[in-house]
């Protein structure tokens, strides 16, 4: 049925939001048996469990999977760890992850951006229909991330495909029985070469974001090696595919209402409202988990100590009881006093300020370029994940 929650479903992950609203409308404290987890998709409950860390634990893992990190020997992030020691890292990693070392990359990304447009525009004069999603939103976040992490152009090329297979590894929720040898492999080479980039670095810093994070200090502490590892590891899989679909989810939503897309094009001041409301009718993360660290009751229903919980941000976003009765509506002008875009908490999404920068420079070039692009959604393919949601291809519209 196409409102029953099931998130190995390919028709549920299609389209999740039917089986989302039955879920808020009858059963927001979702009890799931294969594998055992709990749900939760009312804004509400959402809101207040990503805010108390002391109750939902992150430390063991963020999918329904048992400590999935832990079993693959990956880099621990400050993503699943919980405070005081989160606290500390987040701390230490904000010295170097600054709004001030983002903003100073915009001409840059900006120029990037044209190159992408200007490729799409030669594709479509020689009669090839342009990739919305593979020749423009997906390169950006990987070239913005590279350019970060200090991987020189020579390198480049090795960075794109560990870059796709820790992105697949998080689609499929680090699920050892989908986990295939080059991608795994794929990723200890990553692994190995940041090792060595973080060696280097500490003898000889340089101006990227892993020389700043290899120099800095809170109250005395520095990251480990295996502290700036783990932050790589976040970047790369949390920051990638989230921001790449956001710009393709923010083009698509606009081709469904042609006003709201002609009044960005005429007022870029509109565009970051808009990003957040894009997010919030397509978040690319749909779902993560957290642990009860303690039997606790919501909505009458007892979740025991121990389980993982599924936190429903694809769900919550459309929650009528928090965006009204035109919550499912796309209006880029939506006052949005608070959303799970980038969660909430502790772990409220650290690049979230890079996010938003890379799409609104690649909205507003796009805008400027090509006003009238939209895609073709009966033709492209989408991520298969109970966990993220986004687009492998994605045909563009309206270039040249």
């Amino acid at each position: 049925m196409a409102d029953v929650y099931d998130p190995f479903d390919p028709a549920f992950q299609a389209d999740p939001y039917p089986a989302y609203r039955r879920l808020r409308d009858e059963d927001p404290v979702h009890r799931h048996d294969d594998p055992p987890f709990w749900a939760l998709s009312r804004f509400e409950d959402i809101w207040a469990a990503t805010r108390d860390a002391g109750t939902f634990s992150s430390a063991q893992g963020l999918t329904f999977y048992p400590d999935e990190i832990g079993t693959l020997g990956l880099a621990p992030t400050i993503v699943m760890l919980d405070p005081p020691r989160h606290t500390v890292l987040r701390r230490l990693v904000s010295h170097g992850f600054t709004p001030r070392r983002i903003a100073a990359l915009e001409d840059m990304l900006r120029a990037f951006v044209r190159g992408n447009i200007a490729r799409m525009e030669r594709k479509a004069a020689d009669g090839e229909t342009p990739d919305l999603h593979g020749d423009f939103s997906a390169p950006l976040p990987t070239f913005a991330l590279a350019h970060l992490l200090g991987v020189p152009e020579a390198d480049r090329a090795r960075f794109t495909p560990w870059v796709r297979a820790l992105t697949t590894l998080q689609d499929d929720g680090f699920d050892l029985k989908a986990l295939k040898d080059d991608a795994v492999a794929a990723v200890a080479e990553m692994f190995e070469y940041f090792t060595g980039v973080i060696r280097a670095r500490r003898a000889d810093p340089s101006d990227d974001l892993i020389s700043a994070l290899a120099v800095a200090e809170a109250d005395g502490e520095r990251l480990t090696d295996w502290d700036v590892l783990g932050f790589c590891f976040v970047m790369v899989a949390g920051g990638n595919d989230t921001t790449a679909n956001l710009i393709s989810h923010g083009v698509a939503l606009l081709d469904t209402d042609h006003a709201q897309r002609e009044r960005l094009a005429s007022d870029f001041s509109l565009i970051p409202n808009a990003l957040l409301e894009f997010l919030r009718l397509e978040a690319s993360v749909q779902a993560l988990a957290r642990t009860t660290t303690r039997p606790v009751v919501i909505r009458g229903t007892e979740i025991p100590a121990g389980r993982k919980v599924m936190m429903l941000f694809g769900a919550a976003n459309r929650d009528e009881r928090e965006f009204g009765p035109s919550a499912g509506d796309l209006d880029v002008t939506r006052e949005i006093p608070r959303h799970l875009g980038f969660s909430s908490g502790v772990h409220f999404c650290i690049g979230s300020h890079l996010a938003r920068l890379q799409a609104r420079v690649a909205l507003e070039e796009l805008l400027k370029a090509h006003p009238h692009t939209g895609v073709d959604v009966a033709n492209a393919r989408r991520i298969a994940s109970p966990f993220t949601r986004g687009w492998i291809s994605l045909p563009a519209t309206g270039i040249g």
